[in-house]
């Protein structure tokens, strides 16, 4: 099912958030709000959802309007950060729920419930309560909940903030699959630019009510607009020369050889990745080198030589 957000106006405590918005987002599609708090990108969701109605314009699903429509009729689910389940329901109650309250046979119901479990690997837990559930397993319970009523639209509010580094990387693998099985339109709301680029289809990067950058997560990331898009999606560095920024991604700069010279103020050992910030008169560059690949490690005070690479892209703006 298309979205599209027609002119939409909204703001509080007398100040515009959003003035003309427009978006449309494609049938299908795993789209992605990604910004700072603030941006407006919860506010986006909520309207979606019909939790907030436009001061003005029109919010349409494919052919029908839904501005005025209450959230029970829009045929959406939603995905909570904090799972919003029925605390004193089992799983298999939870899923149930939105099954039942559309009129559906228990019977039916509850078959359809399970087998929605048993999707996200949760069949054996079906009669466990929430509080007898890790944090990942009522996420897994609150998106099946979510999916079982096959909804035209699904909607994540930062549903993976509140798990765990490891949880999280096993858990949206899971979310994606579930949503290119279902092809079900589907709107993330993320701060987190690792996932966005993970799971998208399209991404749109925004700032303060408006959409700085749209595209796919390959666009995004190697051919961002201006230094706002640059930082926030790949963290690069911003060289500035001429009246003109060059946009200089951490893993593009090679350390140890070219004509740049420098000296490095910090090490960072992560892993696979070592990180080392190291000044030079272009102010501090981020460099990431691949631990296995480098040579040697550098330390701190020391001099080195950095080579920037000659196609890195330039733009107007910050």
């Amino acid at each position: 099912m298309r979205i599209r957000f027609d002119r939409v106006a909204q703001g509080y405590d007398g100040q515009p958030l959003f003035d003309g918005f427009d978006l449309e987002i494609p049938s299908g599609q795993f789209f992605t709000l990604l910004g700072p708090s603030g941006c407006g990108k919860t506010t986006l969701l909520r309207m979606l959802a019909g939790f907030v109605t436009p001061e003005s314009g029109r919010i349409w699903f494919g052919d029908r309007d839904v501005t005025a429509l209450p959230a029970h009729k829009r045929g959406i689910g939603m995905v909570f950060q904090d799972y919003a389940l029925f605390p004193d329901r089992s799983a298999l109650a939870n899923v149930m729920y939105g099954l039942e309250a559309r009129g559906l046979a228990k019977g039916e119901a509850a078959k359809r419930a399970l087998s929605m479990l048993d999707r996200v690997g949760l069949a054996d837990l079906a009669g466990r309560s929430p509080a007898k559930l890790s944090g990942g397993q009522r996420q897994r319970v609150a998106m099946a909940r979510a999916l079982v009523i096959e909804p035209q639209l699904l909607l994540l509010d930062e549903p993976l903030a509140a798990l765990d580094v490891k949880l999280r990387v096993e858990l949206r693998a899971m979310v994606r699959e579930l949503q290119l099985e279902s092809r079900v339109t589907t709107v993330f709301v993320t701060h987190d630019q690792e996932e966005a680029l993970a799971m998208s289809d399209l991404i749109a990067v925004m700032d303060r009510g408006r959409i700085v950058q749209m595209g796919t997560p390959a666009e995004i990331y190697s051919r961002p607009v201006n230094g706002y898009a640059a930082d926030f999606v790949g963290s690069a560095n911003l060289v500035e020369a001429a009246g003109q920024v060059r946009i200089v991604r951490r893993e593009a700069i090679e350390l140890g050889a070219g004509d740049l010279a420098g000296v490095v103020e910090g090490v960072e050992f992560r892993g696979a990745v070592t990180g080392y910030r190291v000044r030079t008169a272009h102010g501090v560059l981020n460099v990431d080198v691949w631990s296995a690949h480098q040579p040697r490690t550098y330390r701190r005070g020391e001099e080195v030589m950095l080579q920037l690479p000659a196609d890195a892209r330039t733009v107007d703006e910050r």
